[in-house]
């Protein structure tokens, strides 16, 4: 790990981004956005993060906040809290911030971030990508990850359910 780059120093505010965003702009750094809930880790979450990082310097990821992912997701969820998710992702190698945020979509995120390239994953159209005009309007790429077969939380938690413990 990079001195002074500590897991939970890598979870941030908006306030602390935008600090963080304006050194890695003026270093001339190409600037990677990519969200979800990431409820429970799985490794197609790390294959796109993994892919997200490879198209450029600084990887910022966006993390559902608990309340959104219940309304996106059922009452039942989220498994993990929005701290463990984050936590979680904070701890990978390729993250270089993790913010949680409160809304449906990081539309309003993006829009303030304004990052040089926009990461989903291929369960996602463009036109279905919240901030993918705004990045492309503003001379940014978007770019949509095939799926890992095999690999989602909602069928990692139906193996749970069907296990006797």
């Amino acid at each position: 790990m990079r001195p002074g780059n500590s897991i939970a120093g890598k979870i941030v505010t908006i306030k602390e981004l935008l600090q963080k965003l304006s050194v890695w702009r003026l270093l001339s750094k190409t600037i990677v956005f990519s969200n979800g809930c990431f409820d429970i880790l799985h490794p197609g979450h790390i294959a796109s993060l993994v892919e997200a990082a490879q198209q450029g310097d600084i990887l910022i990821i966006g993390v559902n906040a608990d309340a959104s992912v219940k309304k996106i997701k059922g009452i039942n969820r989220p498994v993990n809290n929005e701290d463990s998710r984050s936590l979680l992702l904070a701890s990978l190698a390729i993250a270089d911030a993790v913010i949680i945020f409160s809304e449906d979509t990081p539309l309003e995120l993006i829009k303030i971030l304004q990052p040089d390239v926009l990461v989903k994953g291929g369960d996602y159209t463009i036109d279905q990508i919240a901030g993918a005009k705004e990045v492309i309007a503003g001379g940014g790429r978007v770019i949509i990850n095939p799926l890992v077969n095999g690999f989602s939380t909602t069928s990692i938690i139906q193996k749970l359910k069907k296990l006797d413990v």
